[in-house]
């Protein structure tokens, strides 16, 4: 089994190969997170304490922190989790994975571990140098952390500049190159902050005033269509009225001169009847009066 040693303090990291199967047998059953001595990768580990952070099986399956298991499973895992590249998927998505479980077992290969308390001699390659990080921090908590800088004080003279050497081929000069400081507050990005917030709210006004002016139009036109409505029934109610007292005057037209066309036959009947009798009755005698005559 191979173990990769990483010293956090001192920046370095080595790789040793156990092939002694007793000293392996120690590490069986082990979880990540777990410390053990360091003498059983080796004698010079004497005194130290080492943490197991991780590692892979001989086909490259990597530990899970959490299955508790010494064999393969299978995963839904979200995207940027151990055994799922976050590159490889979209955003939201899972998809099922094998990963080997947290305990060590005889087929893992590779087993990563970090130094937690160092002993009296020092490894050779390991802790008896120290390489600086190439880049410092980049965040503006941070270099305030690394400083021990108040929030005072000005965080853009403590950024850590890397010198660039000079390029004749590309006749460049020897240059520095700083990090931007990320979440770095000054009186810009607070009067940039303050109008951001003073356009929300005149937004929010300008919204609230609009619904209300499109709620005020809607009751408008609500109760213009009820009013129109009312009044249609209003006239439908009237021209049936209308329509009624119409019918009820032809009505009373058409009886009346049905009446008087009875009248007038009635009438003329009579005389007829008058004149037939007339026709009929008997020639009178004639007077003395007329006989002198």
């Amino acid at each position: 089994m191979k173990i990769n040693v990483a010293s956090p303090s001192c920046g370095t990291l080595k790789q040793y190969e156990v092939i002694d199967e007793k000293k392996l047998h120690l590490l069986y059953e082990k979880r990540i997170a777990q410390e053990f001595d360091g003498e059983i990768i080796g004698e010079q580990f004497k005194g130290y304490v080492l943490r197991i952070t991780g590692g892979q099986d001989k086909q490259g399956f990597p530990m899970k922190q959490g299955v508790l298991t010494n064999s393969r499973v299978r995963l839904l895992l979200n995207r940027g989790d151990v055994g799922y590249q976050r590159w490889r998927g979209r955003k939201g998505e899972r998809r099922r994975k094998t990963v080997r479980g947290c305990i060590v077992a005889h087929d893992i290969a590779v087993l990563h571990t970090i130094i937690l308390e160092e002993g009296e001699e020092k490894i050779e390659g390991l802790t008896d140098h120290t390489v600086p990080r190439r880049l410092g921090p980049k965040r503006a908590n941070n270099i305030r952390k690394l400083f021990n800088l108040t929030n005072e004080d000005d965080v853009r003279k403590y950024v850590i500049r890397r010198t660039l050497p000079a390029n004749e081929e590309r006749k460049k000069k020897e240059r520095t190159k700083a990090p931007k400081i990320q979440r770095l507050i000054t009186p810009t990005s607070l009067e940039r902050r303050k109008k951001k917030r003073f356009m929300l709210q005149t937004r929010r006004e300008k919204s609230f005033s609009e619904r209300a002016a499109y709620q005020h139009l809607l009751d408008r036109r609500k109760s213009m269509s009820a009013m129109k409505k009312k009044n249609r029934a209003a006239r439908k109610m009237l021209g049936e009225r209308l329509k009624e007292l119409t019918q009820i005057a032809a009505r009373k037209q058409k009886a009346e001169l049905q009446r008087k066309k009875q009248a007038a036959a009635a009438k003329a009947k009579e005389e007829l009847a008058k004149k037939s009798a007339k026709k009929a009755a008997p020639a009178k005698p004639a007077t003395k009066k007329s006989a002198k005559k």
